[in-house]
């Protein structure tokens, strides 16, 4: 009864394999067979987490990838995934055993055509336009003229050397050049680092800041140029308070710094031509406007002189203005002799009837009422005069005892202010003595310079360059035709002058030919 019960299992050759044996044999066989491989599709669900690694899936239409990148790797990729992204991923094959998965590790992405990469940047574009990064009033005018001018690009390329000649060619200014990648996964953080770095410098400080900022890189592909479109270097420019202008690439190449920047230059010559005027231009614009203001000047004068002239021809002559006032002067004399004695009898016959009313008595009795008067007048003024004088008297005494010690801070102040005069002085002198020495040397720096700009613009300069001045008949001479009809030929040149006449060359018609022996 117990054998029914036993049910032993029926032998097999199948070998038995554990979870991990059966894991690590598919993930040597996926491994071996996909050890390098390179896969297209379309990005999707992308997520870096805090520990720097990149996640994301590949897909089409029909299948779904998974894939990682590590963290070093992230570093070193030109150009990162980004969700909708049409890529082309390089890798390798191999499974993860804990979720019984497999998925591909990524050492490199790069955009399947031109078309994903001009989608992405078109998206990015879009996005930062709607935060208002290229709106055009938030742009910054470009100075005139800078003193320090911040140059960030390469510092072994000839982009630099062109800027700079160009600058020397225009205007010299003070150049800071803060050297950057221009190329690679680098170029993104040390030119944002740039452009942050120039507006951390302080004004006054031991490094000049610069009054403007110029981006340049040399022409490239679109891939080349890439890190000028990455999100952190358009918003570094966007937030430059310095004025900055974009010059990457030629002048048919179009980075997103370049709508960010307050200018854009086609190409770093171009960036540098924007920058600075030219100072011969500037010196010849204020000759012309000196010229200006003098001609104006002085035809101001001359038609103010005309006006003034035509005002006093349309005024009237002093005998007319005069002949009315002596007219009337000349009556008034006439009637002034019978006025006189019409007036002088008149008051006689007033003085007559007045003297016929008065009498000795009367007047007797007036004499001494204001006598009267007078001296009790005198007597109120003499008690009034002494009150007065006693009064002044105490008066005196009260300013004889306060005189003395306002003498004394009378003379004190006056001591003190000669001392300061004396002090004064003796600094005005030191400054007389030492201006005329100033400004001999300001002149003398001043005559320095412009004898270097004779010396600079002058045609021996020219002629050290390798041209000559040719004379004939002692003027000179600007075309064929008029050496063909002088009689002497003179070549100067920056050792000296060459005369050439008699060596070869054809006279003119009708022109005597020299006698034996002349040098003519």
């Amino acid at each position: 009864m117990s054998d029914l019960f036993e049910d032993s299992p029926a032998p097999s050759n199948s070998p038995e394999f554990t979870v991990s044996e059966l894991s690590g044999a598919v993930k040597k066989v996926i491994e071996g067979e996909f050890g390098f491989v390179r896969v297209r599709g379309e990005v999707g669900r992308v997520s870096r987490p805090a520990s720097g690694h990149l996640y994301f899936a590949l897909k089409d239409d029909r299948a779904s990838l998974d894939a990682v990148s590590w963290k070093g790797q992230v570093a070193k990729m030109q150009v990162r995934p980004e969700e909708g992204m049409e890529v082309i991923a390089t890798g390798r094959m191999t499974t993860f055993p804990g979720q019984s998965k497999y998925q591909l590790i990524v050492d490199d992405v790069a955009p399947a055509g031109a078309g994903a990469l001009m989608a992405m940047l078109e998206k990015r574009k879009a996005a930062l336009a709607a935060e208002g990064l290229f709106d055009p009033a938030r742009k910054q005018p470009i100075p005139y003229l800078p003193r320090v001018i911040g140059v960030v690009t390469s510092p072994s390329g000839a982009v630099i050397r062109d800027i700079l000649h160009r600058l020397r060619d225009r205007f010299p200014r003070h150049v800071l050049i803060w050297p950057v990648a221009v190329q690679g996964q680098a170029c993104a953080a040390e030119v944002s680092a740039a452009i942050r770095g120039f507006n951390a410098i302080a004004p006054g400080g031991p490094i000049p800041r610069p009054d403007l900022i110029i981006v340049a890189r040399g022409g490239g592909s679109l891939e080349d140029l890439w890190g000028f479109n990455e999100e952190i270097v358009v918003r570094a420019a966007a937030a430059s308070r310095i004025p900055l202008i974009s010059a990457v690439g030629h002048e048919t190449d179009t980075t997103l710094i370049d709508y960010a920047a307050d200018l854009r230059a086609p190409t770093p010559t171009a960036a540098a031509e924007l920058a600075v005027p030219v100072r011969l231009d500037l010196l010849a614009a204020l000759d012309a406007l000196a010229a200006r203001q003098s001609r104006g000047v002085a035809q101001g004068l001359g038609l103010r002189g005309q006006r003034l002239r035509d005002l006093s021809r349309a005024l009237p002559r002093l005998e007319a203005v005069l002949a009315t006032p002596r007219q009337r002067y000349d009556a008034a004399v006439q009637r002034l002799g019978g006025a006189l004695g019409m007036a002088a009898a008149k008051k006689r016959a007033g003085f007559g009837g007045v003297a016929g009313r008065l009498r000795p008595e009367a007047l007797l009795t007036l004499i001494r009422r204001k006598t009267e008067q007078t001296g009790t007048q005198l007597n109120r003024l003499d008690a009034a005069l002494s009150r007065r004088l006693e009064r002044h008297g105490d008066r005196a005494e009260n300013l004889s005892k306060r005189l003395g010690p306002a003498l004394t801070r009378l003379i004190a102040d006056a001591s003190r202010k000669t001392s300061d005069g004396k002090a004064k002085l003796a600094q005005l002198d030191a400054r007389l003595q030492a201006a005329p020495a100033e400004r001999l040397a300001r002149l003398q720096q001043r005559l320095e310079a412009l004898d270097r700009t004779r010396t600079t613009l002058g045609y021996a300069e020219t002629l050290r360059r390798g041209y000559a001045v040719v004379r004939g008949d002692g003027a000179v001479v600007t075309s064929r035709a008029a050496a063909e009809k002088a009689l002497a030929i003179e070549v100067e040149f920056a050792d000296g002058r060459l005369d050439l006449t008699g060596r070869g060359r054809k006279r003119p018609a009708g022109k005597a030919e020299p006698e034996q022996g002349s040098l003519f």
